[in-house]
C-alpha cells in the first residue's frame, strides 16, 4: 500500500480474499448452519487472511451472502448467491477444523482453496440407496414408537422408503422440490394404506402415521429457532417460511392421499383418535426404536460413520427422559419433549470435546424421534372431516396447537444449552484465536490489509 493507496496487485489479492470468504459462508448456509456459526467461521478465516474484524461487515441471508471491507479510504463489497440447500453436517465439522487448521498450520490461500474445493466436491457419507434404507428404518422406527408390532415396522419402512426414492428422482428431475415432497407424501400414505389390507398386522394403520415423517423439517426448524434467538431476524423468518412450506407440501400429499382413496369409509379418522398416546412397551423397546429412527436421519444428515452410536445413544437419551417425564412424573408431553431435548443437547455440549463436531451434529438427529406424528396426523384429518359438528375445531386445534408446541419446545430444548454454552466458550476460543494471531505475527506469517 502507498501513500494509503492499494495497488492493483493488492486490490486483486483482496479480492480473491473475499471471494474465499463467501464461498466458505455459502458452503456453510447450503449444509444447513445456524447464521451464527457460519458469522463465527467467516470472522475466523477473516482472521486467516489477515482481514481485521473491525474492518469486516457480514450480511447473511438465506439466498445471498454479502461481505464488505471497508476503511476510511476504501470500500470493497462482493456478494454470493446461495442455490442449493441440503443437511450436510459433515461439511459443517470440516470447515470448522479447516478455519482452525489454516490459522494453526499457517495455510497460503492457494492451500486453503485447494482444501475448500476438496470439502465442497467430497462425496456423500452414504449412497442414495443407502440413505433411503436409513429414512425407511427411521420412519419405521418412528412407528414403532407409536406403539405399532414389528409387521407394521417393516411396512411403514418400506413405504417410507419407496417415498423417499420418490422424492430423490422427483428432484433429480428438475421438478419443484416442495412439489416433490407432495408427491413423496402421497406415493408414501397410498402404499401404507394398501399395506392396512394385508391383515398380517394387528396395528394396521400405525404406517400411514409414520411413512412421510421422513420429510419433516427439523433442522430448519431448530435453526429458525437458534436465529430468532441470535437475532439474525431475517435469515430466521425466512427458515420459518421454508418450514412452513416444507409442512404445507406434505400435508397436501397426504391430504389428497386420503381423500382420494376415501378413507372416511372404514373410519380410519376414528381409528387415529384411538390410539393409545400411553406407552405400552417396555422401555428398551423405545430405547430400540429411537436408536433405530436416530441413525436413520443421520444417515439424511451425512453424519459421519463413527458418530452413527453416539446419536443412537442420543436418540435413546432424549425418548426415554421425554416418556419419563411425561408419564411417570406427569408432567405431560410438552414438558417432556422439552426436558428429553435439553438433556441431549446439554450432554452434547460437553461431548463436542470429545467428538470434536458441532453441537448441532450430535443434538438434532438426537431429538428428532420425538416428533409427534401421532398429534399431527389427528390434526390433520380433523380439519379433513369438518362437519360442522360441536367440537371438532376445538379438537382439530387443540390437537394441531399441541404438536406445534411440541415441536416448538423440541426446537427451545436443542437450542437453549447451545446459546448459552456459546455465550461461554466464546470467550475461551476468541482468546485461543488471538493466541494463535500472535504466533502467527511472530513467525512472520501474518499480512494485516
Amino acid at each position: 500500500m502507498e501513500n494509503g493507496n492499494l495497488t492493483d496487485q493488492e486490490v486483486l489479492l483482496l479480492r480473491r480474499k473475499l471471494d474465499l470468504l463467501l464461498r466458505t459462508g455459502k458452503l456453510l448456509m447450503e449444509s444447513a448452519a445456524d447464521a451464527n456459526r457460519i458469522e463465527r467461521n467467516m470472522k475466523r478465516v477473516a482472521a486467516f487472511m489477515g482481514i481485521p474484524e473491525e474492518k469486516l461487515h457480514i450480511d447473511i441471508r438465506w439466498t445471498m451472502m454479502m461481505v464488505n471491507v471497508s476503511d476510511e479510504r476504501h470500500s470493497f463489497s462482493k456478494f454470493q448467491k446461495c442455490e442449493k440447500h441440503t443437511i450436510n453436517m459433515t461439511t459443517l465439522s470440516q470447515i470448522s477444523k479447516l478455519s482452525w487448521h489454516a490459522i494453526e498450520q499457517d495455510y497460503s490461500l492457494d492451500r486453503y482453496e485447494e482444501e475448500l474445493e476438496k470439502i465442497s466436491h467430497q462425496s456423500r457419507n452414504y449412497t442414495p440407496y443407502i440413505v433411503a434404507l436409513g429414512a425407511g428404518f427411521a420412519c419405521g422406527g418412528f412407528c414403532k414408537l407409536f406403539g405399532c408390532d414389528w409387521i407394521a415396522f417393516l411396512f411403514a419402512s418400506i413405504c417410507a422408503f419407496i417415498g423417499f426414492r420418490v422424492r430423490a428422482r422427483c428432484i433429480e428431475s428438475g421438478i419443484n422440490v416442495y412439489m416433490s415432497i407432495a408427491v413423496a407424501a402421497f406415493v408414501s400414505t397410498c402404499l401404507a394404506y394398501a399395506s392396512s389390507y394385508s391383515g398380517l398386522s394387528s396395528t394396521p394403520y400405525h404406517p400411514l402415521l409414520a411413512c412421510a415423517l421422513f420429510i419433516v423439517p427439523g433442522v430448519p426448524l431448530i435453526n429458525f429457532v437458534d436465529d430468532m434467538i441470535d437475532n439474525h431476524l431475517l435469515v430466521g423468518i425466512t427458515r420459518a417460511a421454508n418450514t412452513v412450506m416444507i409442512v404445507g407440501a406434505m400435508t397436501f400429499g397426504i391430504t389428497f392421499a386420503l381423500r382420494l382413496l376415501v378413507m372416511n369409509d372404514v373410519a380410519i379418522d376414528h381409528k387415529f383418535s384411538e390410539l393409545s398416546m400411553v406407552p405400552h412397551d417396555p422401555y428398551y423397546i423405545y430405547a430400540i426404536a429411537a436408536a433405530i429412527a436416530a441413525i436413520g436421519f443421520s444417515m439424511i444428515f451425512n453424519i459421519q460413520r463413527r458418530l452413527l452410536w453416539v446419536v443412537a445413544i442420543g436418540g435413546i437419551i432424549a425418548v426415554c427422559t421425554r416418556n419419563f417425564v411425561n408419564f411417570e412424573l406427569g408432567y405431560g408431553p410438552v414438558i417432556g419433549s422439552f426436558m428429553g431435548s435439553f438433556v441431549v443437547s446439554l450432554l452434547a455440549v460437553k461431548a463436542v470435546h470429545w467428538f470434536h463436531v458441532p453441537n448441532h451434529v450430535l443434538s438434532i438427529p438426537s431429538v428428532i424421534p420425538m416428533i409427534p406424528g401421532v398429534l399431527m396426523y389427528r390434526s390433520i384429518l380433523a380439519f379433513i372431516n369438518l362437519h360442522g359438528v360441536i367440537g371438532e375445531v376445538t379438537n382439530a386445534f387443540s390437537n394441531g396447537i399441541n404438536s406445534a408446541l411440541i415441536i416448538l419446545c423440541i426446537s427451545l430444548g436443542v437450542a437453549v444449552p447451545n446459546i448459552f454454552a456459546r455465550r461461554y466458550i466464546a470467550k475461551d476460543r476468541h482468546r485461543h484465536l488471538q493466541e494463535e494471531l500472535e504466533k502467527r505475527r511472530i513467525r512472520g506469517k501474518f499480512i494485516e490489509w
